[in-house]
């Protein structure tokens, strides 16, 4: 055996054994993966019996410092900072030593890759109870990436406890999104061009207000869908809950005239239709769709479609062909939550056994459409044995950022995969925390992970203000289609 010895720089010599027989418990766990060079600190803790330890961080022997601890690894802001940022496109390399009675030994080591591209500087996510069940106790926050900072954009105490989701910016724009309201001052809330404005979007007819929302990229135009939803509970199933609709359509909203359409191909009562989602050049819509089944009796035979159909944005109404982009017959399974990569070339989508809640499904899986090829395949280096949902892209395409519930099969928890230039993603990292033990003791699930290129300024008092308020009206347009 080779034994080689350095000096840390607590004054202490450690011997280094080849080859390494033992790896450090770390935790959170990380895998070789790839980070942004502008991301917080991956604070972890060392789960191992020992009196001391050192983490050393160091990049290819250039650059170096070391952090000495009990347990927990909390890394210096401004080094680390400096360190990714100086090494962009490197391999940082952090080496775990520890002090036991027979002296010091290495642990082994984490390797990370530093990507040359940087990440969207927020996120924008519900905190919930993770059952859904309570929505006494909620809201929708923001949280810096570059550091720790987590504020709320709206806080549902400051709304009589009103149950508040689905939040959607446009192109990640902090200065223009939308969040509902249920029960207590229900109605949608939009803030676009400076203007805050409260509207109630279901008009007479409709068989709901909009529940799932999707901005059109040039901010004009907001596709909802409209659904029955019900919830029901398993006895004894791997699925605890169940998430079903008894109907739904897709409607489209101009916020400029202040008025709702839809076309026969999105409302129809011989199908399902839900989860819109716009192209990046605004013109093509993409929802999931499947034959109307008497519901709930049938609740495990539902197998959505993933659809397109051409918009034309001068006239603001939808062409007659469609496109069948993934077809339940052939897969054997049910899409949802499709979301285009910014340059349009890619689909990431939920797929499951049937159905259209996925967060409830554990054989839900993330998968990825290759657009122009037609391409499926399951994005085996993201998904994990439990659910994982709800995901969203960085505006230069490089980073997904998604929900889990990988750790303990209940609590929601988000994560980053990088997704590289040759259309690969790679293992995802946690999301830093600054005490690396806050998972352990949040109650707390996430809930639509949105990435926003901004911090969203105006006050929660400010959106409680506006949500307070007497609901617009919209005029229902669906009676004079042609």
């Amino acid at each position: 055996m080779i034994v080689v010895s350095i000096l840390l720089s607590c004054g202490d010599t450690v011997r280094l054994y080849e080859p390494l027989t033992e790896q450090a418990a770390i935790y959170p766990e990380y895998t070789a993966t790839v980070i942004p060079y502008n991301i917080a600190p991956l604070n972890f803790m060392i789960r191992e019996e020992a009196s001391l330890f050192v983490a050393r961080f160091a990049v290819a022997g250039k650059d170096s410092f070391e952090v000495v601890t009990k347990s927990k690894v909390i890394i210096p802001s401004r080094k680390w900072k400096r360190l990714l940022s100086d090494h962009r496109g490197e391999q940082l390399i952090i080496s775990i030593f520890a002090k036991k009675s027979t002296g010091w030994v290495r642990f082994g080591s984490i390797r990370f890759t530093i990507a040359s591209e940087p990440i969207d500087p927020y996120i924008a996510y519900r905190l919930i109870e993770p059952g859904y069940e309570g929505w006494e106790k909620m809201g929708i926050f923001q949280r810096c990436l570059e550091n720790f900072e987590e504020s709320p954009i709206i806080h549902n105490r400051l709304t009589g406890n009103s149950c508040m989701n689905c939040h959607s910016f446009c192109q990640n724009n902090p200065h223009t999104f939308l969040f509902h309201l249920r029960q207590q001052h229900a109605g949608t809330v939009f803030l676009k061009d400076g203007q805050l404005t409260k509207v109630n979007t279901r008009a007479q007819g409709m068989i709901s207000a909009g529940v799932y929302p999707r901005w059109h990229p040039d901010g004009r135009y907001v596709a909802f869908s409209v659904n029955n939803t019900r919830q029901g509970f398993h006895t004894s199933n791997d699925n605890k809950v169940e998430v079903y609709d008894k109907a739904s359509d897709i409607v489209i909203y101009d916020t400029e005239t202040r008025t709702v359409f839809t076309d026969n191909l999105l409302c129809n009562e011989g199908s399902f239709e839900t989860f819109p989602e716009w192209s990046p050049d605004g013109k093509y819509l993409i929802f999931c769709s499947a034959p109307a089944h008497p519901m709930p009796q049938q609740y495990d035979t539902v197998k959505y479609d993933l659809i397109r159909i051409p918009f034309d944005v001068v006239n603001g109404r939808f062409g007659t062909g469609i496109d069948t982009l993934v077809s339940s017959a052939k897969t054997g399974k049910s899409v949802s939550l499709a979301r285009i990569s910014p340059d349009g070339k890619y689909i990431v989508f939920c797929m499951s056994a049937y159905g259209t809640f996925p967060v409830w499904h554990r054989d839900n899986d993330l998968y990825l459409l290759h657009v122009e090829t037609g391409e499926i395949r399951n994005l085996t280096a993201m998904n994990s044995a439990q659910s994982d949902s709800y995901h969203s892209w960085s505006t230069n395409g490089r980073w997904i950022i998604f929900g889990s519930r990988r750790m303990d099969g209940t609590y929601t928890r988000l994560y980053i995969s990088y997704f590289d230039h040759e259309g690969k993603e790679h293992p995802p990292f946690l999301l830093p925390q600054k005490d690396p033990q806050y998972y352990d003791f949040s109650l707390k699930s996430y809930n639509i992970p949105e990435f926003i290129t901004g911090k969203v300024e105006v006050s929660p008092y400010k959106l409680a203000e506006t949500a307070k308020k007497q609901a617009l009206e919209i005029k229902n347009l669906l009676s004079e289609e042609p």
